[in-house]
Formats: structure tokens, C-alpha cells, sequence
């Protein structure tokens, strides 16, 4: 079962978001495809280790959220 902030994201995916020094700015978020999550898993993975640790600890699939800035 995923977790509660991803259920909700899924349900309502219109979000806000604030980076360093930036205004923030609307984006839509979406699960990434099977091929998007494998054509990116390696690179997050070797950026930050928890996750395939994280992901070796879990049955469920582990899923990638991709923003889309809002125009």
C-alpha cells in the first residue's frame, strides 16, 4: 500500500512548489511510466542510496512522481 501523501497527490495533482531564492510555481504531478521509472531509476538510485535500499526493503513498487511546470 503506498503511503497517504502519495494517494493524495495522485487524487489531486495540482501542486505548489517553492525552490531555493524561487517563487513559488504551480506544476502538475504524475506517476512516471513503467519505461520513464526505469530510464530514471539508476540515476536517483546512484544520487541517493536510500532509495534502492528503501526499495529492497519493500514488496510494493517504489513510484517516481514527475512535475510538469504549469503554463
Amino acid at each position: 500500500i503506498h503511503p497517504a501523501w502519495y494517494l493524495n497527490l495522485t487524487a489531486n495533482p495540482q501542486v505548489m512548489v517553492k525552490c531555493k531564492g524561487a517563487p513559488t510555481r504551480p506544476y502538475t504531478a504524475r506517476t512516471a511510466t513503467a519505461d520513464e521509472r526505469a530510464a530514471l531509476w539508476g540515476a536517483i538510485t546512484a544520487r541517493y542510496k536510500n532509495y534502492a535500499d528503501y526499495q529492497a526493503k519493500t514488496e510494493r513498487e517504489i513510484p517516481l512522481v514527475l512535475l510538469t511546470p504549469d503554463v
